[in-house]
């Protein structure tokens, strides 16, 4: 196997895999209440419509009126009570406000202690991240240490895979460090 043959194929194996543990991670931090009406915090909350569990932006209009508030107009009126109990079931802390033909959810502004909270849910899931972009560092170098065991590369080539793979590593945790500091920021900022 020549070393083209693995550059071509591999890295951008890899490479695929760490995007998604950034989009992933993007998906995360979108859930993570800032103070300000974000439809995505509702993004992770389902509700039981005729048997389907169903995300709410499939089973309602979601809209942002003022800076501070989301509001979910039900396609069928029925399901009021369905997306209620739903959104006090999760770990969002908001109680809706619902008034027979919409919710409306009020995003209280957030205290000092409470967004600390959130910098630490965040720095958790970047810790999270980054051991997942190293897990693909470590399974593409245990997978092509077999190869070299079977001298299907040289030493060269498998010392130039491991040079490559830890510079993409190192790319993808810049990248989760970025996220992580740009969240923080927003999080802090009142």
């Amino acid at each position: 196997m020549a070393m083209q043959e693995i550059t071509k194929d591999v890295y951008a194996g890899y490479e695929d895999r760490m995007k998604k543990t950034i989009a992933n991670l993007t998906e995360n931090f979108n859930a993570i209440r800032a103070g300000r009406a974000n439809p995505h915090v509702l993004d992770r909350i389902t509700v039981d419509y005729y048997g389907t569990q169903s995300q709410l932006n499939a089973v309602a209009n979601i809209q942002v009126p003022e800076p501070r508030m989301i509001t979910l107009t039900p396609w069928d009126p029925s399901m009021l009570r369905e997306i209620e109990k739903a959104i006090q079931a999760s770990d969002l802390g908001i109680n809706p406000s619902n008034d027979g033909k919409m919710i409306r959810l009020v995003f209280p502004i957030l205290t000092e202690e409470r967004r600390k909270d959130l910098v630490k849910s965040v720095m958790k899931y970047g810790e999270e991240a980054k051991v997942a972009v190293r897990n693909i560092r470590r399974e593409g170098i245990d997978k092509y240490r077999g190869i070299h065991k079977k001298k299907e590369i040289t030493d060269d080539d498998m010392a130039e895979f491991e040079e490559q793979i830890q510079k993409l590593t190192d790319r993808y945790i810049k990248e989760v460090d970025k996220a992580c500091e740009a969240k923080e920021k927003d999080l802090m900022e009142i």
